[in-house]
């Protein structure tokens, strides 16, 4: 086994440390130290940071990894992931999902691809379930898939206050979030329930109806797009700060924007200054989803695709712009997520964990290499392994 030191690192992990070195083995951290000393017959090879950050690498709760959309007939039909999408933005951990369309999309083929994704090096997991109710799975229970199909942690998108979604009452979303629940704790999974929360003025009712009628806590539920609206947002605000955790899509589009979604750094942000916990924020791609432009009588005028350089993109505009702590920031895109998902080896820089890890430019925040699972897949700012059939 060939050892690897990065020397002179300038670590956040996501919490600041210092100037650190970190020994690397296989696909672990073997040790966190300055000025760390090793006395070793074994190969080893080493990198001078030269005062670079070194951070986690991006845990992504929302990708579809292959492929999503179809509003617009079946040449809006989005393409899939590939290895390189997510090196470039930085993400090394990916959880795949469908969206509206079950029918053409469907679990096997999620779960090959997420496989596929493990194969070439990622860490990649996977919502059973989709927009729609009664739930689609594998097995035909939801427990079932959370606790026998390994890369399975949970359900989702579940679409709550969406003209394409199946609106479902209170009473069935928690059926199906307690089947999520149960599954869960009987495999030490998160078992959590991702929501896709759309642009009625129903909004996170839904979540709050079952908390109020049932045992089943708000910290079950995990609804995204909370940056969709002004109106939106200040909702999730009031979700978060009763014990829900809250997730903004980075990912957007001119149209959207125009239509009033609120910046995924610019609502944590308004979010933060609200008094929300800040470990209850997640940001998340929606890589490779549609993200299409409705009228008012639900018609698709336009349609373009999540993409996965957003958690990077935002990280710059709330650090830069927004002037939040990059320590903070980088929380809702590492340690948050994977608290969240459970990910308990991801999000972190420990001894022990998982050796994902990015190193950027102290002073742009650009991206110059990408580790996964102790690999290199960037250095110097070039990709230097991409995914089986990329060019």
């Amino acid at each position: 086994m060939t050892l690897q030191i990065l020397r002179n690192a300038r670590v956040f992990a996501p919490e600041a440390l210092g100037v650190t070195d970190l020994l690397i083995g296989g696909n672990k951290i073997l040790a966190m130290a300055a000025n760390l000393e090793l006395n070793s017959n074994l190969a080893i090879t080493e990198l001078d940071c030269a005062g670079q950050i070194v951070c986690p690498g991006f845990v992504d709760t929302l990708t579809h990894v292959t492929g999503g959309g179809g509003e617009g007939g079946f040449a809006t039909r989005t393409p899939e992931m590939q290895l390189s999408d997510a090196i470039r933005g930085g993400v090394t951990t990916v959880t795949g999902a469908l969206g509206t369309d079950a029918v053409c999309r469907t679990h096997l083929e999620l779960v090959a691809k997420v496989k596929a994704l493990k194969e070439e090096g990622l860490s990649a997991y996977f919502y059973t379930g989709n927009y729609h109710f009664p739930v689609k799975t594998l097995t035909g229970s939801i427990q079932q898939d959370i606790m026998l199909i390994e890369e399975c942690i949970g359900i989702g998108e579940i679409a709550i206050a969406d003209h394409r979604g199946s609106q479902m009452s209170w009473a069935e979303l928690a059926r199906v979030a307690a089947e999520a629940r149960v599954g869960g704790m009987c495999s030490l999974k998160a078992g959590i329930v991702s929501v896709h929360v759309g642009g009625s003025a129903d909004g996170l009712k839904t979540l709050f109806d079952v908390a109020e009628h049932t045992n089943i806590p708000l910290s079950q539920f995990y609804p995204t797009h909370i940056n969709r609206s002004a109106e939106l947002l200040q909702s999730g605000i009031g979700f978060n700060k009763a014990g829900g955790t809250i997730d903004f899509t980075a990912s957007s589009t001119p149209e959207i924007a125009a239509q009033g979604e609120v910046r995924c750094a610019t609502a944590l942000a308004l979010a933060l200054a609200q008094g929300a916990h800040s470990d209850r924020i997640t940001f998340s791609t929606d890589g490779h989803a549609s993200l299409p432009e409705f009228n008012a009588d639900g018609d698709l005028v336009s349609i373009k695709v999540g993409s996965m350089d957003s958690l990077l993109q935002e990280l710059h505009y709330a650090v830069h712009q927004e002037k939040l702590s990059f320590e903070l920031v980088l929380k809702a895109i590492t340690s948050n997520p994977a608290r969240i998902l459970k990910l308990h080896q991801k999000g972190r820089l420990r001894q022990g964990g998982d050796a994902d890890l990015l190193i950027l430019n102290p002073d742009t925040l650009a991206l110059n290499a990408v580790m996964a699972n102790g690999q290199w897949f960037m250095v110097n700012g070039q990709i230097t392994r991409k995914g089986t059939f990329e060019a």
